[in-house]
Order: C-alpha cells, then sequence, then structure tokens
C-alpha cells in the first residue's frame, strides 16, 4: 500500500524538541517551545517533505532519564496541532508503543487525528523497551512483541469503515461497540518499526510499511532481502513501503563542527549519496539536519526541498 509519491525517493523527518534523548538533540532544543515547532512542520510543508514524525513515552523512569530526558510530547496532540497550521504533509506517529493502551482507545484518538486532518496519518506501531513505563500502567513488558501482533490485527479492525468494529482475539474481544468518527481515509497505513528479526517479520507480515531503527547502510540491503522474502512466502503480494533512517545532515559547508557522520556538501553531491538507498530498494528516508537554532533548522529544510531534493 503505497501512499508516498511513486517513482521517486521521499523524504520526511523526525521532529525535533517534542523528543529530547542526547543521542540525537541539539543544544537550542533544550529553550524551544510549540511556536517552533509550528514553524519547523510549516516549513517542511512548504518543502515537499511526505511526512512529519512523533515519538511516543509515556513516561521515563529515573534510571533512563539522564540519556533520554523526560521530554517526550505525546504523539497524538502533537501531531494534531501540527494538522491545523500545515496543509498538505502527512503525519506519522515513529513510533506509537501502542501496547500500552487498549486498542480501541488507540483507534478513538488516531480515527480522530485521521478525520481532523482529513486523512493524512500513518500509524507507525513499535513494541517499546521500558520496562518501568509498562508496569506503571499495567501492560504486559515480556509479552509485548505478541501484544503488539494482536494489536495490529485489533487496530486494522478498529480503524477500518465498520462503524462497530469486531475483533476476537486472545488478548482484545470487541464486537458492538461503535466508534465515530471514522477515519478519513479508506485505509489507515500501518507501518511497523524495529529492526530485530521479530520486528522485520512483523513488518512483513502486518505492515504496510517498514521503518527501521538505525541500520547502517551496509546492513539494510540484507534487511530488506529477508523482509521481502517472508512477505513473498506468506503469499503478501501487496507493496510496502521500506524506509531508511539516514546519516545526519548538513547542505553547504557548514563551517563548525558537524559531526564526523555528517554528510555535507553541495545539493548534487548530497543527491548522489542518498539515491544509493533508493537502489538498495528503499522508498523513503528520514533525514535529520544538524543546527545550532531554529532559524538554521528551518533553512536547512528549505534548502533540502529546494536544491537536493529534486536530484533523489
Amino acid at each position: 500500500m503505497h501512499v508516498l509519491p511513486e517513482g521517486r525517493l521521499a523524504y520526511g523527518m523526525q521532529l525535533p524538541i517534542q523528543s529530547q534523548s542526547t543521542i540525537y538533540a541539539e543544544a537550542w532544543e533544550a529553550g524551544a517551545g510549540p511556536e517552533d515547532l509550528v514553524e519547523i512542520g510549516r516549513a517542511a510543508d512548504r518543502s515537499g517533505f511526505a511526512y512529519i514524525a512523533s515519538c511516543d513515552h509515556v513516561a521515563i523512569p529515573r534510571r533512563l532519564a539522564p540519556a533520554m530526558s523526560t521530554i517526550w510530547y505525546d504523539p497524538v496532540a502533537t501531531l494534531a496541532h501540527l494538522a491545523g497550521v500545515t496543509e498538505r504533509v502527512r503525519l506519522l506517529s515513529h513510533v506509537a508503543i501502542v501496547g500500552l493502551r487498549h486498542p480501541l482507545v488507540t483507534a478513538k484518538q488516531y480515527a480522530t487525528l485521521d478525520h481532523l486532518s482529513g486523512g493524512r496519518l500513518i500509524l507507525g506501531v513499535g513494541a517499546g523497551h521500558v520496562q518501568e513505563e509498562f508496569e506503571a500502567v499495567g501492560a504486559d513488558f515480556e509479552r509485548r512483541g505478541a501484544v503488539l501482533d494482536e494489536s495490529i490485527d485489533a487496530l486494522r479492525a478498529a480503524l477500518g469503515a465498520d462503524e462497530f468494529p469486531v475483533h476476537h482475539g486472545k488478548l482484545y474481544d470487541f464486537e458492538g461497540l461503535g466508534q465515530r468518527p471514522r477515519p478519513a481515509q479508506e485505509r489507515v497505513p500501518v507501518w511497523v518499526g524495529g529492526s530485530s528479526p521479530a520486528a522485520v517479520r512483523r513488518a512483513a507480515l502486518r505492515g504496510d510499511g517498514w521503518l527501521p531503527q538505525g541500520d547502517p547502510r551496509d546492513r539494510l540491503p540484507e534487511q530488506i532481502a529477508k523482509l521481502r522474502r517472508i512477505r513473498d512466502e506468506a503469499g503478501n503480494t501487496e507493496p510496502v513501503v521500506v524506509g531508511a533512517i539516514t546519516e545526519p545532515l548538513y547542505v553547504g559547508e557548514p563551517g563548525w563542527d558537524v559531526g564526523r557522520r555528517t554528510l555535507h556538501g553541495a545539493p548534487e553531491t548530497l543527491a548522489e549519496s542518498l539515491r544509493a538507498y533508493r537502489a538498495m530498494g528503499v522508498h523513503q528516508i528520514q533525514v535529520r539536519f544538524r543546527s545550532r537554532s531554529r532559524s538554521e533548522l528551518t533553512d536547512q529544510i528549505t534548502a533540502f526541498g529546494a536544491d537536493v531534493a529534486p536530484h533523489l
């Protein structure tokens, strides 16, 4: 199920500010707020980005707070806010930890988001990794993979066309319970996140797309081949949107230390490097720009859309 422009490499971005793990947050994000998110979302919308994405954590235990921080905006609230100030860019949860909530609760939230945004939702889902978070809300951490598998099936029903969805499973059972508004899309795309063998298999068997988590370039071809092999063996002939997270980027020559892994230089040089993802079988890349301020980030977003994207 393709929801992106076909025939070229699409590009989207994880929003800054809304999650501030020390792994990737820039220093200026600590003092940023809603008005900055709005301007960044609008810049991505104007610059042809396929999607903007928001993460999901309910609560971070003290032992992980120094690395992860406790700044994690709610994805539904964040994406709904940005839906109201943008026009065309899609809204991706990357990723919703759906095992933390009953599927009917998740469906109510995301169906409303899709309805209000005019059908711009992409539901990205993942298993989660923070044990204390699951325990605090009474969710099953040890069986979170099995919970996610059934949650995807239950969400397919609950986000479908039927006002009174039906799902009879081992963990969730509902029938005769109506939910409106329905999603604006006839079928909400579900992209599965993660790079473990279980996650790749889940994406192959249950997903409309795959969101790898940190796979380097040299590992991606093998992972994509595995995804397609499992999908073929299951007899699933529907197209699947394959993603990749690129190295950090900087359009032009930065004049400051952007880190040794950051790709930088002329637009044509960056595009040539990024086209290698397309050659691997990737359909969409998630990009992240090094920046020292909101204005530098929006300038980077604009430059990428105007000068790099046409070469993709």
